[in-house]
């Protein structure tokens, strides 16, 4: 038997299995009847970094290409992506971390393919939303050309050698290079008609500002193809108003929220939800707490100042009850709380479930199905309903299709 070494510990290659990690959560889906509601998540992740010697090759540009392998080649690939000091690994205590390198895979398959459907088996998860890990602090990159480069090979080695072997329970909001709006436009007239393409995502750990014009062709190509637009927010230590925090879980607690309240705000305030009524934009990592905190201190300003908003019809918070929110990291501690939030963001129809896996605070389908609050139909769109109906998804059972169908959520 395989021994590796886990903090001084020995143990067996059989103990990293994913599904043997996740051995509690498959129990506690079984006792549930998990299998039978039809579960879409809309933010899981790979470990990109792990395959930059397939994906570097698609780069178009001969010259940065050619560095981009020369530092790989070098054993200097996190140099390739902008730095963000933090402690996600939580000190060794996730095994999963820095020892999946050791769990064995079959030929054939894509390695992240067969992961994945072990820990969305484990779940019962029946598709999920494929995000990338490092690229998430791209808008930070200094070199506006190799955000271009990176988001185009990743982009192409996703959706020509990932997606098409999942057999079509992976799909994806592919990652825009935001800082080029040309080149997002591109990107979106490129790969928007590609299978298992259900939108594309926006980066929020930037400087960019949501609102220039530049991007109003984006938005308008991604609406005109009944694509969605999501947000995936992140943290970064590095930005000013963060230094002055001294524990890394201060700045995660922060960061996650700060971003996405930052985006939001601009984007209601100056009228997209007006210019783009018809583009579906989800806000996702960013818990839910700071949702109605936003929408109380938009709406009290607005009454007070609607003269900088003439392009507004409504209330901003009518304007954000519209979007749709990822779960995860969902605030539980205070049921009360997350019961008010609920109502007031109208979850029903407009949260979509999230697991986060395999990162360290990763949620599970029951933190939704559990909540004593919710009803039978909420529980069901919530989980997968929703996002089927978003993103054109069939149940994979007959007794899924007859619950999407009691709900009025089957895919079109």
């Amino acid at each position: 038997m395989d021994l590796v070494s886990d903090r001084g510990r020995r143990v067996s290659v059989e103990e990293l299995n994913t599904t043997r990690l996740l051995s509690h959560a498959r129990r506690e889906a079984r006792r549930r009847n998990l299998d039978d509601v039809l579960i879409v998540d809309v933010d899981a992740h790979h470990y990109e970094n792990e395959h930059m010697a397939d994906i570097l090759p698609f780069m178009e540009n001969d010259v940065l290409r050619q560095v981009a392998l020369a530092v790989g080649a070098k054993g200097g690939r996190h140099t390739l992506m902008p730095s963000n000091i933090g402690h996600q690994d939580m000190g060794g205590r996730v095994t999963r971390y820095p020892l999946r390198g050791s769990e064995k895979t079959e030929p054939g398959k894509p390695r992240d393919v067969q992961l994945g459907h072990r820990w969305m088996d484990a779940m019962s998860v029946d598709y999920s939303c494929l995000f990338p890990t490092g690229m998430l602090s791209i808008g930070l990159h200094p070199q506006v050309e190799m955000e271009v480069e990176l988001c185009w090979a990743y982009n192409r080695w996703v959706t020509e050698k990932v997606l098409p072997e999942s057999d079509g329970r992976f799909y994806s909001l592919l990652c825009l290079p935001f800082s080029d709006a040309e080149a997002s436009l591109r990107h979106v007239e490129t790969f928007g008609h590609r299978k298992g393409v259900g939108g594309f995502m926006v980066t929020t750990v930037r400087h960019n500002p949501v609102h220039d014009n530049c991007y109003m062709k984006v938005y308008r190509a991604i609406e005109e193809r009944g694509l969605a637009l999501s947000f995936h927010s992140g943290f970064n230590w590095g930005e000013t108003v963060f230094r002055n925090c001294n524990r890394f879980l201060t700045v995660h607690a922060l960061g996650f929220s700060f971003y996405n309240i930052l985006h939001c705000a601009n984007w209601v305030i100056n009228g997209l939800g007006e210019r783009f009524p018809k583009l579906p934009v989800i806000w996702v990592e960013g818990g839910l707490a700071w949702v109605p905190f936003l929408m109380q201190r938009l709406d009290h300003e607005y009454m007070l100042r609607t003269s900088d908003c003439p392009t507004l019809r409504k209330k901003p918070s009518d304007y954000m009850r519209e979007m749709y929110y990822s779960t995860q990291p969902m605030e539980v501690q205070d049921l009360g709380a997350l019961q008010e939030t609920f109502r007031m963001i109208n979850a029903h129809t407009q949260l979509l479930y999230s697991s986060d896996y395999p990162h360290w605070d990763f949620d599970l389908p029951t933190v939704i199905w559990d909540l004593p609050f919710l009803s039978e139909e909420a529980k069901h769109n919530i989980l997968g309903g929703t996002a089927a109906r978003l993103f054109k998804l069939a149940p994979r059972n007959q007794k899924q299709r007859e619950n999407l169908a009691r709900f009025g959520n089957l895919a079109a």
